[in-house]
C-alpha cells in the first residue's frame, strides 16, 4: 500500500487536531475517547496513535496548539499599537481576554491542561507563548529588575479573569469589568 505523502500525513494531523480540540472541549480529557476523536476525524485508531503516539500526546499538542493560537492573537493587536509600547501591552493583554475566551478550548487551555499535564508541563508551554510576548511588552514600560514579577501577577490575574468569565457566561457585563479592570492594573505599572 503506498505511504502517504507528507502533505497528506500534515492534513491528516490536523484533521486529528481540529476534532480533538473540539472533543475535549465539550467532554474534558477524561469523557473525551480515542475512537471517537478518530470517528470525528475520519481516521482510525491507529492513524491517531501513529500522529499523537497516545491520548496524553494528543492532549498535549490541542493545549499547544491553543497556547499558539492565543498567543498569535496576542502579537497581532499588540503589533497595530506598537508605536506605543503601555497602548501595545494594553491591547496584548485586552487580546489575551478575548481570544481564549473565544476560543472552544478555554476550558482545556485553563482547568483541564493544568490538571492533565501537570503544573510544571502546562507552565512551560504557557511561558513560550503568551508569557514570553507579556514579559517582552512589559520589559518596555518598567524597570526590567521587576519584569518577571510584574509578568507572573499580570499573568495571574489575566488567567484568573478569563476563568471567572468561563464561570460566568450569563453575565452580561463581566467581559467589560474585566477589560476595565485590566485597564487599571496595566495604568497602574
Amino acid at each position: 500500500m503506498p505511504r502517504a505523502s507528507a502533505a497528506d500525513a500534515a492534513l491528516t494531523a490536523e484533521s486529528i487536531l481540529r476534532a480533538a480540540t473540539e472533543a475535549f472541549a465539550q467532554s474534558g480529557y477524561q469523557g473525551a475517547s480515542v475512537g471517537q476523536i478518530a470517528a470525528a476525524a475520519g481516521v482510525t485508531r491507529g492513524a491517531v496513535h501513529h500522529h499523537f503516539s497516545d491520548k496524553l500526546g494528543l492532549f498535549e499538542a490541542v493545549v499547544r496548539a491553543g497556547h499558539e493560537r492565543v498567543a498569535a492573537a496576542v502579537v497581532a493587536r499588540a503589533d497595530v499599537e506598537s508605536a506605543e509600547p503601555r497602548a501595545a501591552l494594553r491591547a496584548g493583554c485586552h487580546a489575551f481576554v478575548d481570544a481564549i475566551t473565544d476560543d472552544a478550548a478555554a476550558r482545556v487551555l485553563l482547568v483541564e491542561g493544568p490538571a492533565v499535564l501537570g503544573w510544571a508541563t502546562w507552565r512551560a508551554l504557557d511561558a513560550s507563548t503568551s508569557m514570553k510576548e507579556l514579559r517582552e511588552a512589559i520589559e518596555t514600560i518598567t524597570d526590567v529588575a521587576q519584569a518577571e514579577a510584574l509578568t507572573h501577577l499580570l499573568s495571574g490575574a489575566m488567567n484568573e479573569g478569563v476563568l471567572w468569565l468561563v464561570e460566568t457566561p450569563a453575565d452580561a457585563d463581566a467581559r467589560a469589568s474585566v477589560h476595565r479592570a485590566l485597564d487599571r492594573l496595566i495604568d497602574a505599572l
